[in-house]
């Protein structure tokens, strides 16, 4: 067994299409070979920013000769059959064997030497290579034929064992030689095979293995930050990106003027990663330090010093614009800044950016208002008061209406609810300012983040500011949810109005298509509502069809705590629970009872009944004659029932949804029996209209719990 080396050796490889290259390499060649009836022991595969390289592990020296038989028609079939199938095959009717009345094409295809197959795979690796941008260069660029490579392509190693294989595409000739760092060692190297290309190119001031030079990088900063007192801000991100612009990677410390931390620290650490790819560092207090780690991918004499003198040059004029755009936003109240909303686009079935402002403002307020979201904590109550939405005066009207809730007491007036109320009013008003800064037109991933500083900067109150800064929250799965009642309120408006818009305006998200995100605005508000405990009924707020919606997310979002989607199906199609926190409260105790042997075999029975309701109907009651005496396994299925039936309805009542579970526990023995013992299908249309009118009698009792025919199983 033989091992192969080919390396595609060009001009600078965009690192972020590293990772990606190397799989498709992989794929790509292990394709060209399965072709050819080949496959190698192991593939492994590097990237640097000027090569690409795979080495095949244990390939044979050619390929195994193979017998390939095509059936064709039986002997006996009509000539113009016969005639197709020898056109087809390129064979005589001598050629072919005739086996059990029916004629085969067997040829014998002779093996392959394994560095033919080479010499016809890499071509075409190289020419259907799928990268996300690719170009044409040279004098042949002229023709859209010419090869297309991310970029310049300028040399390829192709190696089985000590042999070369032999290729030539676009005036590319296969060689033994590349080239080792463009500056350390930029002359030619011979290599021998694919056992000495890693240690060779070592030896010149190239490492070929990303995951090596990533650690080293990871390494050497953190021993740099630590040789200084300070702790790395880890970032794989960025030892990823740093990796894929280096060769020879050398971390180096370097400090910036103090002065720049009156920046916050997060604009400082964006324009450091962002424009410069450098880490930033903490002091032993968790504060930002006036210091970065830059990777230069050479060894200077002197250390590293003038390379670090110079990135602390160019990092400071960063730094300088930064500060410069947080001094000048800061002049500007966000008050006023807001007003420039009214000159952005929203989305033209919706208006400007400064309608959504005034929906999003009303609804928070009238989350707070209505008891939903509480003064103290961000949990809210049940005890939601009625009333409607107030409308926003904007050309796309908020499509939301709420009706009142069964039972509670008003709505509380206190001074600190009202204070809250108008809180988070004012944060709503605020909390799309930052969007006409030049802060966040340099760095829009600050948005809302800076908007916090600033609203914090000009004298409003935390609670106002932390919700600035936090209302986009949740953004993805892992974030932290909000908890801080003013935030709460205004980021779960945000999401609200968003989805109930969009889906107004019937661009609603389409297959795998979200332009604008609905699917995670919808996972926030869940993550929002049952973080805190809100008992925010949702039909308060949404249609039937946004309701539905949040139900798939819902199952989504539970499926990876391990809750069946057909539960929460189940609930939700009884209709009216649309308060989460008791909806899943009464999932989970659903999906801990039909786990029981009790919930096993009542889900048996209740099918069993509803399979026949549904066959045969329900009778009118008047069909059952009042004097018919029930036979014992009916009197003891309707005793039990009227002893379930209460308490199953006062524990749902109490959002005991254990209670109910144990109260339909009791229900098991009955229905076994009944069905053991009696005939429903009687021939006396009395005793059969009574059992059938006993069975949706036990149908209708299960569903106070859930609509059991939509659990599986």
């Amino acid at each position: 067994m033989t091992d192969f080396l080919l390396e595609l050796r060009s001009e600078e490889i965009p690192a972020r299409m590293q990772d990606k290259a190397r799989d498709d390499l992989s794929r790509l060649f292990a394709a060209e070979l399965g072709k050819a009836g080949l496959a190698a022991g192991s593939l492994v595969t590097y990237a640097t920013p000027r090569r690409l390289v795979l080495i095949a592990r244990d390939l044979p020296a050619e390929t195994q000769a193979v017998s390939e038989e095509l059936k064709g028609p039986k002997a006996s079939a009509p000539p113009q059959a016969l005639e197709g199938f020898l056109r087809k095959t390129g064979l005589t009717r001598e050629a072919l064997t005739e086996r059990d009345g029916v004629l085969y094409a067997i040829t014998e295809r002779p093996g392959r030497a394994t560095t033919d197959v080479l010499a016809q795979a890499i071509p075409a690796i190289i020419r259907g290579f799928p990268w996300p941008k690719s170009m044409r260069w040279g004098a042949a660029s002229a023709s859209t034929e010419s090869l297309r490579w991310v970029r310049p392509l300028h040399g390829i190693v192709a190696l089985f064992g000590e042999d070369l294989v032999e290729v030539e595409i676009a005036g590319i000739r296969s060689g033994v030689a590349t080239f080792g760092h463009r500056f350390h060692h930029p002359g030619q190297i011979t290599i021998g095979s694919a056992a000495d290309y890693v240690e060779k190119l070592r030896a010149c001031h190239v490492i070929v293995d990303q995951d090596e030079r990533r650690a080293l990088i990871r390494e050497r900063a953190t021993a740099l930050a630590a040789e200084a007192g300070l702790v790395l801000v880890e970032d794989e991100g960025l030892v990823a990106e740093n990796a894929g612009l280096t060769e020879w990677p050398v971390p180096l410390l370097g400090r910036f003027d103090p002065d720049f931390l009156s920046v916050p620290p997060e604009v400082i650490q964006l324009t450091a990663r962002v424009n410069q790819k450098y880490f930033v560092c903490r002091d032993a207090e968790g504060a930002l330090a006036n210091a970065f780690v830059c990777t230069a991918n050479i060894e200077a004499t002197d250390g590293g010093a003038q390379i670090v003198e110079g990135n602390r040059k160019v990092l400071a004029a960063r730094l300088s614009d930064a500060r410069f755009f947080y001094e000048t936003d800061l002049k500007t109240p966000l008050e006023t800044q807001a007003t420039k909303l009214a000159n952005i686009v929203f989305h033209e079935k919706l208006g400007t950016v400064a309608d959504k402002v005034d929906r999003v403002a009303t609804l928070a307020r009238w989350l707070v208002e209505k008891g939903i979201i509480l003064p103290g904590t961000g949990r809210g109550t049940d005890e939601a008061g009625g009333g409607g939405v107030p409308q926003a005066a904007s050309p796309a009207e908020a499509p939301l209406h709420h009706r009142p809730a069964a039972g509670g007491p008003p709505p509380r007036a206190g001074e600190e609810h009202v204070a809250l109320a108008d809180m988070a009013e004012r944060a709503a008003r605020l909390a799309k300012a930052d969007l006409v800064t030049g802060m966040v037109g340099e760095f829009p991933e600050l948005q809302g983040l800076i908007g916090g500083y600033y609203a914090a900067a000009q004298g409003e109150p935390d609670a106002v500011a932390e919700a600035v800064r936090d209302h986009y929250k949740p953004v993805g799965q892992g974030d932290a949810v909000p908890a801080a009642p003013v935030t709460v309120a205004v980021a779960l408006a945000d999401k609200l109005d968003s989805i109930t818009q969009f889906f107004g305006a019937d661009l609603r998200p389409s297959g795998s298509k979200d332009p604008f995100a609905l699917r995670r605005s919808a996972l926030g508000v869940i993550a929002l509502i049952l973080d805190n405990g809100l008992r925010f009924p949702l039909g308060t707020a949404v249609d039937r069809g946004v309701l539905d919606f949040f139900a798939d997310r819902l199952k989504v979002q539970q499926r990876e705590a391990g809750v069946r989607h057909d539960l929460i199906d189940a609930v939700f199609a009884l209709g009216g629970e649309d308060d989460l926190v008791r909806l899943l409260a009464r999932v989970h105790a659903l999906q801990a009872f039909v786990a029981t042997e009790d919930g096993t075999n009542l889900l048996a029975g209740y099918k069993r009944a509803a399979n026949i309701l549904k066959k045969e109907g329900v009778p009118d009651r008047e069909a059952a004659v009042a004097s018919y005496a029930p036979e014992p396994a009916e009197a003891a299925l309707i005793a039990a029932l009227d002893a379930a039936e209460p308490k199953a309805a006062a524990a749902i009542e109490a959002e005991d949804f254990e209670g109910a579970m144990a109260a339909l526990a009791s229900l098991r023995a009955p229905i076994d029996a009944f069905f053991d013992d009696v005939t429903v299908n009687d021939a006396d249309p009395a005793k059969r209209a009574a059992r059938l009118q006993l069975l949706d009698r036990v149908r209708a009792a299960v569903h106070t719990v859930a609509d059991f025919s939509r659990i599986e199983g």
